[in-house]
């Protein structure tokens, strides 16, 4: 799969991926009462956002066509 995540986007996606993450570890310690089950699905989701924007890969992007690294080419 060819990268079709461009900088902008990687940055958004890093930042709240990390912020995401942290969410949900503090979902999963009992800082806010939503359950280590939801905390766990928070931190996998921030997860995700960082892997992508780090790796410049996006297969739901890929799957509909959408491609940032456009614009840095």
């Amino acid at each position: 799969m060819d990268r079709n995540v461009g900088t902008g986007d990687r940055t958004v996606r890093i930042a709240l991926g990390v912020l995401i993450a942290i969410a949900g570890g503090a979902a999963i310690t009992g800082y806010w009462a939503v359950g280590a089950a939801v905390g766990a699905l928070i931190v996998a989701i921030g997860a995700v956002l960082v892997v992508t924007g780090t790796t410049q890969r996006c297969p739901i992007y890929a799957g509909v066509g959408i491609d940032t690294c456009d614009a840095d080419r």
